[in-house]
């Protein structure tokens, strides 16, 4: 069908469906989708797993944030065919109900979650930020975090909770003593 040709049949307007194959929260998927189909979408409906939150459709709240290949992505204006052949991790793929991650405990105990909408994509901004830079200043955790938007709490709790995650994560034994920054403390 050519641009501006009548159509007859909503059939000419549908387009076929393409089988892609991810690896999401370590288990591979073949999926039959739309080309259209956004990856919030897949995630949430396709693949059931609702702890990827829409909150604007526009890029702007961060709800929807995933991790593509260790990335943070905002899933709700990324299409599930550009996911064909990557790894995705969801909230759900952080840790076990009997292990947590270290970014989920920190949440947990640093009380960095209030209505928990905007909580997923926190953490996996957050989870990435620390494979990135394992000891991050205040500073840089604001910063990693400002493409996440909270509309319950004033952010603080939320940036203590990653720094705890750091601090959790440093390896044992390096003697480092930290000042609740995740840097050093001074002598």
């Amino acid at each position: 069908m050519r641009y501006g040709e009548p159509v007859d049949e909503v059939s000419d307007v549908v387009q076929d469906e393409r089988r892609i194959t991810l690896t999401v929260n370590g288990r591979r998927r073949a999926v039959e989708v739309e080309p259209r189909l956004l990856l919030a979408h897949l995630i949430r409906e396709g693949l059931g797993l609702t702890g990827t939150h829409l909150g604007c459709d526009t890029t702007s709240c961060g709800a929807c944030t995933v991790l593509v290949d260790g990335t943070p992505v905002k899933s709700c204006t990324m299409l599930a065919v550009q996911a064909d052949g990557h790894e995705v991790t969801t909230v759900e793929g952080l840790g076990t109900p009997s292990e947590l991650d270290p970014v989920q405990e920190g949440f947990s105990i640093e009380h960095g979650l209030q209505c928990g909408f905007c909580t997923p994509g926190m953490m996996l901004t957050s989870k990435a930020l620390l494979e990135r830079n394992p000891d991050p200043s205040e500073d840089e955790v604001r910063w990693a975090l400002s493409g996440n938007l909270c509309r319950c709490t004033g952010y603080q709790n939320i940036v203590k909770a990653v720094l705890w995650a750091a601090r959790k994560q440093a390896p044992a034994g390096n003697g480092a003593s930290t000042n609740g920054s995740g840097r050093e403390a001074e002598s």
